[in-house]
């Protein structure tokens, strides 16, 4: 006879081995001392077993019932019903040790050398503040797309769209880490295309105009921020390299006797070797600050530990404060400055601005050039363009753009 409800909750312990009462299909409740236990008898490759289902009150009878039929399904399939939950218990297990966050903080570590120390710390601050507190205790396994979207979308909704749509990517890249390590199925992100605003692409502002160049220079060499940040904003314009590029800068990439920059390709966004030669006034800069980080890694460390450099804020900060708003001038800007004077004032080689902006520059074979190509030319136009920003910051009269 089937068990009821109120049997199965008023039957008490007889003897001091324990009771069974059955329930049909080889399930039956043991009862012993303050337990009831819900077990299943079972045949399966000629062996005998039993299988533990759970415990009353937590499992109730229909629970019971309803674990049994799976039991006879799994078995009626040739599977032994107690490894597939030993099966299960142990993904369950695997599943919580490999959250999101375990999983992206592993890939970040295995990837590292694939990018730039800079960009390292940009992604890492992303996870760790726009994914991390949504998603990062989740399993990998179990993540779906909406829980990703819903992540990401707090970033568009504050008006980083760029930013979201990078995050998901770099999203992505971590559920291709954990299918390829076997601890997801699939990149559940492959289904959140066009679920994002598109992002508006935008030129970094940028002055150009020699006559208000002049002013900015005189801005800038009149600032009285922090001595990094001083030292980063006069170097940016001479240098024009891309502002992580600058913030990233280490001493043992800088000869200053040899006059010579030579960053590494994994810094590079275009993964090459690049050079820049320094101009007096540049070396002049970095000899001055050289007493004050020398010692350290970076030229520019962050103010608050010699691990990292300093934040790629900086730069811009020091811009606004100056009073120049994001869309008048950015650190990226100080590239498109050079590159349109070197051009239309200057009347520099248009293959040695591009080359000195690490561009890629094809040679007339198709062939990409090396790193040293017309170093000795780059070299004097470095030098022709500080002392131009030196004349427009002392006052020389300005020679206006061809274009104007």
């Amino acid at each position: 006879m089937a068990l009821t409800d109120t049997f199965v909750k008023q039957v008490k312990p007889i003897k001091l081995s324990g009771d069974k009462y059955a329930d049909g299909h080889n399930m039956y409740l043991f009862v012993k001392g303050a337990g009831k236990y819900w077990r299943m008898d079972y045949q399966h490759l000629g062996k005998r077993k039993t299988l533990a289902m759970g415990v009353y009150p937590a499992v109730s009878l229909a629970k019971a019932r309803a674990r049994r039929a799976e039991a006879r399904e799994l078995l009626a399939d040739g599977i032994d019903p107690a490894q597939a939950k030993r099966e299960h218990k142990e993904a369950l297990t695997i599943a919580a040790v490999h959250t999101f966050e375990a999983v992206a903080r592993s890939w970040l570590t295995k990837t590292a050398a694939e990018r730039a120390d800079t960009t390292q710390i940009k992604v890492t601050g992303w996870l760790a503040k726009d994914v991390f507190p949504y998603i990062g205790a989740m399993p990998i396994s179990t993540i779906k797309p909406r829980d990703v979207l819903s992540a990401v979308q707090k970033m568009e909704a504050r008006g980083a769209v760029e930013s979201a749509h990078r995050v998901k990517q770099v999203c992505g890249q971590v559920f291709r880490f954990a299918v390829a390590t076997g601890l997801a199925e699939r990149d559940v992100t492959a289904d959140l295309k066009g679920a994002l605003s598109t992002a508006v692409k935008t030129n970094y502002a940028s002055i150009t105009e020699p006559k208000e160049v002049a002013s900015l220079l005189r801005s800038i060499y009149g600032y009285s921020g922090h001595p990094y940040a001083v030292a980063a904003l006069k170097l940016s314009p001479l240098v024009f390299v891309r502002p992580g590029e600058l913030r990233g800068a280490e001493w043992m990439e800088i000869d200053l006797d040899g006059a010579e920059w030579r960053i590494p390709g994994h810094k590079m966004k275009m993964k090459s070797d690049h050079i820049v030669p320094l101009s007096e006034q540049a070396v002049a800069i970095l000899r001055a600050v050289h007493p004050m980080t020398g010692h350290r890694k970076y030229v520019f460390p962050s103010i608050r530990t010699d691990d990292r450099c300093m934040s790629e804020n900086t730069v811009n900060a020091a811009l606004r404060s100056m009073g120049y708003a994001k869309d008048v001038m950015t650190a990226h800007g100080f590239r498109a400055m050079a590159r349109t004077i070197l051009d239309e004032v200057l009347e520099e080689r248009v293959d040695l601005i591009e080359h000195q902006l690490a561009h890629a520059v094809k040679d007339p074979n198709g062939r990409a050039y090396n790193r040293t190509a017309h170093l000795p030319a780059r070299r004097v136009m470095m030098q022709r363009w500080a002392d131009y920003l030196d004349e427009l910051r002392s006052g020389a009269k300005p020679i206006p753009l061809r274009a104007a």
